[in-house]
């Protein structure tokens, strides 16, 4: 029978190199260090805004108005749709406007005629005046019913004018161009426009619209450009940011084009006015929009990408990285945002100090990383 301790030595021997083996692998995993990426603040001039509610109006808001009574027999618009100016939109029944033309006109023959024979006979009388074959009086008598025939052609002539006028105003025609709301009358409807004119639908003329807010007196004091703000030659202009839709996603360069003359005693705000185009008609009158304003500018603003920020119960943070690979919490005091990316750092930040740009969820105080500098324009 053999001897089982060789076997038992052999097993021992195996073990404990295993032991061994893992215990090296262990530790090797344990001297390891994360890489993180890190960076420096961007240093440099930026301009400073605030912020204002405002709202947006069209260039034009025109109400579509009938002139004369009578039965909507068509209609060439639809709800929502855009037109040119000088389209024909309805026509009101046209039929006793047309015969007022032609009683109008015959009236207006008749005048002319009586005015001709009153002329003749005034002539005639002149010539035989002097042969003492009519009278005094009736040489006056002639002249009288001469200037009577004289204002009946004018009457008839303004009653035709104005019988012309209500026919055309039989077609109602778009005055400006635009995009107009749905009508207020159906074909077939009496439309009573004789009268008081009736108001038919309304063109918002929308390819330029204004974009409307107020400041405060005591903040109009305070902006640094107000020098800026109150150029108006032709060579100067001064643009802001008009935002809309969630976030305010949506942006677009304005002009700014109006400033009050006076500051409303009842508000005490100051009425400015900022116009822009929109040729593809995106914006709609009414809209709530935000208006960034710049109001300063700033030098060596120090900036850092507003995700690299975290936020806890003491406020804004950063993990800063020293020489020696150790991350450090900072408590930083952060003003607003640039070009929607960037946030200014005011205090807790030196242009030396390399951060961490990502992944703040995997660093935490005292932890000893290998910094990945990344460069940053």
């Amino acid at each position: 029978m053999k001897h089982p301790i060789p076997l038992l030595l052999l097993a021992l021997v195996t073990a404990l190199a295993g032991c061994g083996k893992r215990g090296s692998d262990s530790a090797t995993s344990a001297g390891e260090v994360l890489p993180i990426q890190v960076a420096h603040p961007i240093v440099k001039d930026v301009v400073l805004t605030r912020q204002y509610p405002g709202y947006l109006s069209a260039d034009a808001a025109v109400e579509v108005m009938c002139r004369v009574s009578g039965q909507l027999i068509q209609s060439n618009v639809s709800a929502g749709q855009r037109v040119r100016k000088g389209d024909v939109l309805w026509l009101i029944d046209p039929t006793p406007y047309r015969d007022a033309v032609r009683q109008a006109e015959a009236t207006l023959k008749t005048a002319e005629a009586e005015l001709a024979y009153a002329q003749s006979s005034y002539e005639r009388m002149q010539e035989v005046i002097k042969s003492e074959a009519v009278s005094e009086i009736q040489l006056l008598q002639a002249e009288a019913n001469v200037k009577k025939c004289e204002a009946a052609l004018h009457s008839a002539e303004a009653s035709l004018n104005t019988a012309r006028t209500d026919l055309g105003y039989c077609q109602i025609v778009a005055p400006i161009d635009g995009q107009i709301t749905k009508g207020n009358y159906s074909v077939g409807a009496y439309i009573p426009g004789g009268g008081s004119p009736v108001a038919m639908a309304t063109i918002y003329k929308d390819d330029i619209m204004y974009a409307n807010f107020t400041v405060a007196d005591n903040q109009w004091l305070r902006q640094l450009l107000v020098e800026e703000l109150t150029k108006h030659s032709a060579d100067s202009t001064y643009y802001v940011t008009v935002r809309l839709g969630e976030g305010g996603a949506l942006k677009w360069q304005a002009r700014l084009d109006y400033l009050s003359p006076n500051i409303s005693l009842s508000t005490g705000t100051l009425d400015v006015r900022a116009v822009l185009t929109d040729p593809s008609h995106l914006l709609k009158a009414g809209s709530y929009v935000t208006i960034t304003l710049p109001v300063g500018r700033m030098s060596d603003a120090l900036l850092v990408p507003d995700a690299s920020i975290g936020t806890d119960q003491l406020g804004k943070y950063l993990y800063v990285v020293s020489d020696s690979g150790v991350v450090h919490y900072r408590h930083i005091e952060t003003g607003e945002l640039i070009d929607d990316t960037l946030r200014i750092v005011k205090a807790g930040l030196r242009p030396t100090d390399l951060y961490v740009t990502q992944a703040l969820l995997k660093v935490r105080e005292g932890m000893h990383v290998s910094p990945v500098l990344t460069r940053r324009e």
